[in-house]
Order: C-alpha cells, then structure tokens, then sequence
C-alpha cells in the first residue's frame, strides 16, 4: 500500500502507518477523500478496483466500507453498490440538530475544567485561523483549523463519553466546511472563536455555553443556504438541452 501522506490526516494516519490495522488504513484513506472532496457525493466505492489500488486483499477493503457505510460516508443500495453518501440540505438539517447541543455541552465543560495546556492548544489554533483568513488561496485549511479548534474544545471538556459520541461527527464537520466555507466568512468565524475561547479562558461556563450554541446556529445558515442553492441548481433542467 502507497506510504503517502493523507492531505488533512494527522501523522500515522495513512496507509503504510505501522501501528495501524490494514482496515484502519484503508478506512482512514477513503475517509480522507470524501472529507476532502476526491471522492464527491454520488461517487461509486468499488471494493475490487479500491484493493487493487490500495495494494490490500479485499476483506480489510469490505471492513472499512462497513465503518464508513455505520458513520454515514458510504451508502450501500441493492443492485447499485456502495457509493459516497450525499450530504445535502436535509442530512446537513439533521447534523446540525446533534451538534448545536454537543458543542454547547462541550464547550461549557471545556470552560470548567480548562487547564493551561488546552488553552495554549486552542491559541495556536486560533492564530494558524487568523493567517489562513487572509488568504482566500488557504481556504482548504482554513476549514482544516476551525474543526481542529472545535475538536480541541472536546477535547478540554473531559468526558470521554461526549468524546466518543463527537468522534463520528468531526469527519462530517470537515466535510460539510470543505463544502461551504467561503473565503470571505473566514474573519468573521476566526472572532467568533476568539469570544468562544476568552469565555473558556475566563471559566465562564454559561458564556461559552451561550456563544456556542449562536456560533453553531450562524454556522448552520449558512451552510444550509449553500446547500440549498447548489441543489437547486443541480435540479434545473439544462437550457441548451430544452432548446
């Protein structure tokens, strides 16, 4: 299997990485391509073609399509195949149901129980953001640092169980930004991580809670109406066809 450096993926995180399963490998590898876009929504995932690719047998390639398929990246259908998941208005609607109140739980805990490490963490994070924000030729990672900093705030809360629950989400939360951050939008988000991380700096629990569940509701308004306009896009019949 090629020893390549995912784009986005932490270190070991590969294929090749030595302390990771086959499965895990190959799962981690798809997930990156659809996270980052080479495999778009509607894309079939073949199990043959995808082994022989990868240099692997096929059952840690079935393995990894049966993960992905559980955590909603791959759709199975009878006669069809598995292929990507859409991610459009409606499962992005459903997303953002979950999250709103995750994060706000995350983020008040986080403000409780912060220590100096996690805010040193969350400094850096905020000011990789504040670099990107000025470029819109950085807007990949740009996304890559704002579900970076949102996962730190997991992290800081201390609940292994919120972090479990949380996990699965964070792909689809890099998805969804890759999908619909828009390069202007960047400083406006980058302050509104500033006033979510002064309120955890500070230990103030209902503050965070409160700026938490605002930034996510701002995040989900714009998020749906990109969606919802690439949709309909997407539905209007062709006008060179028409004619």
């Amino acid at each position: 299997m090629s020893s390549s450096r995912t784009a986005g993926a932490p270190a070991g995180d590969t294929i090749g990485g030595a302390h990771k399963s086959l499965r895990d490998q190959v799962y981690l590898e798809v997930r990156e391509r659809i996270i980052d876009g080479r495999y778009p929504s509607g894309q079939r995932v073949v199990e043959r073609e995808l082994a022989v690719e990868l240099g692997v047998s096929r059952i840690p390639v079935r393995e990894a399509l049966q993960r992905l398929e559980t955590e909603g990246f791959i759709a199975v259908q009878a006669r069809r195949g598995a292929f990507v998941a859409p991610l459009g208005p409606a499962e992005a609607a459903d997303f953002f149901d979950i999250r709103e109140h995750l994060e706000a739980l995350a983020a008040s805990l986080a403000a409780r129980r912060a220590d100096r490490d996690g805010l040193r963490t969350l400094e850096r994070l905020l000011e990789r953001a504040r670099r990107a924000a000025g470029s819109p030729r950085r807007a990949r990672e740009l996304s890559t640092v704002h579900a970076d900093f949102h996962r730190q705030i997991v992290v800081m809360s201390g609940n292994p169980l919120l972090q479990d629950l949380m996990a699965p989400l964070d792909g689809r939360l890099r998805r969804l930004f890759g999908l619909t951050s828009v390069p202007a939008d960047g400083p406006v988000m980058c302050g509104e991580h500033e006033q979510l991380y002064a309120a955890i700096r500070d230990g103030d629990a209902d503050a965070a809670e409160r700026i938490a569940r605002r930034h996510v509701a701002g995040t989900r308004a714009t998020t749906m109406r990109i969606l919802t306009a690439t949709a309909d896009a997407a539905e209007q019949p062709d006008t060179a066809q028409k004619t």
